[in-house]
């Protein structure tokens, strides 16, 4: 997984390497005179966080920049200071299987957690005490985001479920579910917090409606039937708001949010010694830079990369 800082200034990703590594974005793009379409350079990062015991799935930005928060299948998460070294300062326990992912609310004094255990974990972040566990779903929990007040968290499952949660009561208020229950594997709010963008391995990327729980808006033409593929909106672009995915045929997606057309896409290579600069295995995640037309993404094994790209 990658994810940029709420301020825009660094990039971090999480491995199956066990580690987390946080790059200087800013100072990677003045280095290489802006940003380079799908550049292959090595860059080394300004930190590499060590500690968890088994791989690292998702990994989640504090409002103010300096905190990231680790999900990993050693069943724990790890919060981190990422000024000076990287300290790790709490590492919360309470899942009894993999943690897959997490999220802080606006305020970052809390945290949602998802697992393969079925739940949902709410935390204080100060105390790293267990707040709420709810149980959420009837198979692994692939996603959880809070809306952009704070006030709802959403959570996805290979259960074909998203459900939305009151954060502070803990009820659940909204459950979202397409004809077929297809597997749910990613969720996440729009930046308004009125509508839920959810992944499903039907090869489909939808929009629904909190209020209403009705979908609004479809997107397809990328292939999604075996991983967690995570998504974004897209909106600080100054040439339109975009819906874009990574897909298994490892190339990148970009659809019109408004229009669901497919406006770009970045072709893959199968192999490494195809010429090109997309990617050669599947795409697992995007994200966009919260104020720059660039979003990043990063694939599977046989490439093992991240990449950064401007956008139309």
């Amino acid at each position: 997984m990658v994810k940029f800082s709420p301020d825009g200034t660094r990039l971090a990703s999480a491995s199956a390497d066990r580690t987390l590594r946080v790059w200087d974005w800013e100072r990677l793009a003045k280095e290489d005179g802006g940003v380079q379409k799908g550049d292959d350079g090595t860059k080394e990062p300004e930190m590499v966080l060590k500690g968890h015991t088994m791989g690292v799935s998702s990994v989640a930005w504090s409002t103010n920049s300096r905190y990231l928060c680790s999900a990993s299948d050693d069943r724990t998460l790890r919060l981190w200071d990422t000024k000076g070294e990287g300290k790790c300062v709490k590492v919360l326990k309470g899942h009894t299987h993999f943690v897959f992912c997490c999220a802080f609310n606006a305020q970052s004094n809390l945290l949602a957690s998802g697992s393969f255990d079925e739940t949902v974990k709410l935390w204080e972040v100060k105390t790293g005490k267990l707040l709420k566990d709810l149980p959420a779903h009837s198979d692994p929990i692939t996603a959880v985001d809070f809306s952009s007040d704070g006030k709802q968290v959403v959570s996805s499952s290979f259960d074909g479920l998203c459900r939305v949660w009151d954060a502070e009561t803990g009820h659940c208020i909204r459950t979202i579910v397409h004809a077929g229950n297809p597997p749910v594997s990613f969720a996440k709010f729009s930046p308004n917090g009125k509508y839920v963008l959810a992944a499903t391995l039907d090869n489909s990327i939808r929009l629904w409606s909190v209020d209403t729980g009705t979908c609004l808006k479809v997107y397809q033409g990328h292939t999604n039937e075996r991983y967690c593929l995570v998504s974004a909106f897209c909106t600080s672009s100054k040439t339109g708001q975009w819906v874009i995915s990574g897909s298994e045929d490892h190339g990148i997606y970009i659809w019109d949010l408004q229009k669901k057309h497919l406006a770009q896409k970045i072709e893959g290579r199968p192999d490494k010694s195809t010429p090109g600069t997309g990617h050669c295995s599947p795409v697992l995640c995007v994200d966009c830079h919260p104020t720059k037309s660039v979003f990043a993404s990063c694939s599977h094994e046989s490439d093992k990369a991240i990449k950064l790209w401007e956008e139309m």
